[in-house]
């Protein structure tokens, strides 16, 4: 099936009188971040030819199944059928600025197609600008103690007391320029085979300054397992042509915003317990202001019996730098969908 021919089905079946009626229409993409399986139906959980997104990848996405969604519908090229339902916890609901004016469900123009992650060769376009020429990025900081339920075998993970920074505070995980699709930018394919594979410690080293390294140390404990050469390299590189110091100072900037605020006290004052999405979306509009909570998005995982919040990502739009303003950054930023309506502010250690 040819790619035209694919995105007039996908989209034709997006408006089936077969949908379900409790389906929310939905614009943009899905940025899938794992390999979950695309099933045909939830119910059943079938799932014609074994059907997998692949992690970092923008599929068109048509709606969710509910309000409080538990999956997306999305399209996936090459499936039989193409309209496959995923788990929200798989990845994240973007829109675009240059689509927000469509009506809800409107179909995606052709030149709206993001390019998929992973193509060979190097991308000189650094960033996606909004109308007004703003450039846009997606701030990703995580829970700590609930990322290392997950990946337990990591150096940070491994290393973690209840006395470290991240055992309160959030975690940089990255900034990365949109569409998140453009990435590796004027980075060679030797480089990139390296990241792709996951050989982060193999990749050229990242060179900041004494005090820049120290901080960055503390606020991303994954510099353990060399997750900062990998960010530089797939998102770093695309940051407005700066430099691995610039780009890391804005982003720990960020999170020096993010980490002295309300948000960050109600996870530290909730360590074990339960959150709800909208408490955690109040506390950033306190800090940051009304509309705030509408750019945030939760990610959770399930732990055994527990849904666990592991990740929130932020879209921000315009300038960054050494004194970032947060509330303008969010408020000129795109809505984003809420993610996970909530789960437990996991402690350290294995639960």
């Amino acid at each position: 099936m040819s790619r035209l021919s694919w995105i007039v089905a996908a989209l034709a079946a997006a408006v089936s009188p077969l949908s379900a009626h409790a389906e929310v229409p939905l614009n943009g993409y899905f940025i899938a971040r794992s390999q979950c399986p695309a099933l045909q139906s939830i119910r059943t959980r079938s799932n014609p030819g074994d059907v997998t997104t692949t992690t970092d990848r923008a599929y068109p996405i048509f709606a969710k199944n509910a309000e409080a969604a538990s999956h997306y519908l999305i399209g996936v090229d090459g499936a039989e059928p193409a309209r496959r339902w995923v788990a929200t916890s798989c990845g994240e609901h973007v829109v675009p600025a240059d689509i927000l004016s469509r009506p809800v469900g409107g179909k995606p123009a052709l030149d709206d197609e993001p390019v998929v992650a992973g193509e060979p060769g190097t991308r000189p376009v650094p960033t996606r600008a909004d109308r007004t020429g703003r450039a846009e990025y997606v701030l990703a900081f995580s829970w700590q103690p609930a990322f290392c339920e997950t990946r337990p075998g990591k150096p940070e993970c491994k290393s973690q007391t209840d006395q470290r920074f991240d055992a309160t505070h959030f975690s940089l995980h990255g900034l990365w320029p949109q569409p998140r699709s453009r990435d590796y930018c004027n980075i060679g394919k030797e480089q990139q085979e390296l990241d792709k594979n996951s050989r982060w410690t193999q990749l050229d080293p990242v060179e900041l300054d004494a005090a820049t390294r120290a901080e960055l140390d503390k606020v991303m404990p994954g510099t353990q397992s060399g997750l900062e050469r990998h960010e530089w390299v797939k998102h770093g590189s695309c940051y407005d042509g700066a430099s691995p110091q610039a780009y890391f100072s804005d982003a720990l900037a960020l999170m020096s915003v993010i980490n002295d605020s309300p948000l960050q006290a109600l996870f530290a004052s909730n360590v074990g317990s339960e959150l709800k999405g909208n408490a955690v979306r109040a506390a950033f509009e306190r800090a940051f202001g009304e509309g705030a909570g509408n750019r945030l998005r939760i990610a959770c995982a399930r732990d055994g019996g527990r849904q666990i919040i592991t990740e929130i990502t932020i879209g921000l739009a315009g300038k960054i730098g050494a004194e970032p303003d947060l509330p303008g950054l969010l408020a000129a930023a795109p809505t984003t969908d809420p993610g996970c309506p909530g789960g437990i502010v996991d402690a350290v250690g294995l639960q």
